[in-house]
C-alpha cells in the first residue's frame, strides 16, 4: 500500500545506486521536481529508462547519475540537442554513457510485458531499420501459428518507476488525465515506485477519461506542488517554453552547465 513520504524521504528509500529508474511522462506531467532529488542527492550508477528523454535526462546525466540510457528519442522538445546526452555520448564527460535504443513502440510494448508478467513482447516493428544490428535486445522471431517474421523485446521490470500526476487521496489512490503515456504501465511493470503529485485531496471527483492507479500499486505518494515543471500538468500549468530555449544555453557548455548543478544541490564555490 502506498505510503504519503516527503520527496526527499521517497527517493532515499526507494531509490538505490545501481538501480534501473524509469521516469515517464509524455510531453506532459513529466517528474522533474523527482530527478532533481535524485540529482540533490548523488545517486549513482543508474541505469535511466524513457521513451522520450528530455531536459531532466540531460541534467540527470551532466550530474554523473547515470552510466546507461535505455530510450527511444532524446532530444530537447521544440528547441535541438541534449548536449550533456551527447558530451557524455562523444567524449565520456563526466562519465561515460552506454545506450540502448529502440522505438516507440518497442519501449512502450516492453512496458506492457513488465507490467503483464511476460517475458518479452512481440511486435511488427523495426522491419527496415537498421536497429536490431546496433541493439542486442531487439531479435527476430518466428510466429509458430503463420510462419510470419516478427521481433521480440525483452519486458522492462525497473526497479523503480516515477511518475507526476494531478492528485492523490489520503489512501495513496492516484489520479491522473490529459496524455498520460506509458506512465500506468510503467508503474505497473515495476517493483517499486514513487508518484509525485501537485496535491493530496480527500476524494478523487471522477474524471472522464482519467487513470486511477490504486494504492495497492503504487509504493510512495509525494504532495509537490509544480511537480512537473517546466513541462505542463493539465488542469493546473501550462508549459514554460523559455525554460526548454533557455536549457540549451546552459547544457551546450560544460562551465555553465556546472555553474547550475551548484545552484541546484547548494554547492558554493
Amino acid at each position: 500500500m502506498a505510503e504519503l513520504l516527503s520527496l526527499e524521504e521517497a527517493v532515499a528509500r526507494l531509490v538505490h545506486d545501481g538501480d534501473t529508474v524509469a521516469l515517464e511522462g509524455f510531453t506532459h506531467l513529466i517528474p522533474v521536481a523527482a530527478g532533481h532529488e535524485i540529482i540533490r542527492q548523488r545517486k549513482r550508477d543508474l541505469t535511466l529508462v524513457r521513451m522520450t528523454p528530455d531536459i531532466v535526462y540531460d541534467q540527470l546525466i551532466g550530474a554523473g547519475c547515470a552510466r546507461k540510457l535505455i530510450f527511444s528519442w532524446g532530444g530537447n522538445p521544440g528547441v535541438g540537442s541534449l548536449h550533456r546526452f551527447r558530451d557524455a555520448v562523444q567524449h565520456d564527460w563526466p562519465v561515460p554513457l552506454e545506450i540502448e535504443e529502440h522505438s516507440h513502440a518497442g519501449m512502450a510494448n516492453r512496458y506492457v510485458a513488465g507490467a503483464s508478467g511476460l517475458p518479452f513482447a512481440v511486435l511488427r516493428g523495426y522491419t527496415g531499420t537498421d536497429l536490431p544490428a546496433q541493439t542486442a535486445t531487439i531479435k527476430p522471431i518466428t510466429c509458430p501459428f503463420t510462419g510470419e517474421r516478427l521481433t521480440a523485446v525483452p519486458a522492462l521490470n525497473p526497479d523503480v518507476s516515477i511518475i507526476h500526476a494531478q492528485r492523490a487521496d489520503r489512501g495513496g489512490n492516484v489520479q491522473l488525465w490529459g496524455i498520460t503515456g506509458v506512465q500506468k504501465e510503467a508503474v505497473l511493470a515495476a517493483k517499486r515506485s514513487i508518484v509525485t503529485v501537485e496535491e493530496v485531496v480527500d476524494e478523487l471527483e471522477p474524471r472522464p477519461g482519467a487513470v486511477v492507479l490504486p494504492a495497492w500499486v503504487v509504493t510512495a505518494v509525494a504532495e509537490v506542488p509544480g511537480g512537473a515543471k517546466p513541462s505542463y500538468a493539465a488542469g493546473y500549468y501550462e508549459r514554460d517554453n523559455s525554460a526548454y530555449q533557455a536549457w540549451d544555453e546552459v547544457g551546450r557548455d560544460r562551465e555553465e552547465f556546472t555553474k547550475w548543478l551548484n545552484e541546484l544541490t547548494g554547492v558554493t564555490a
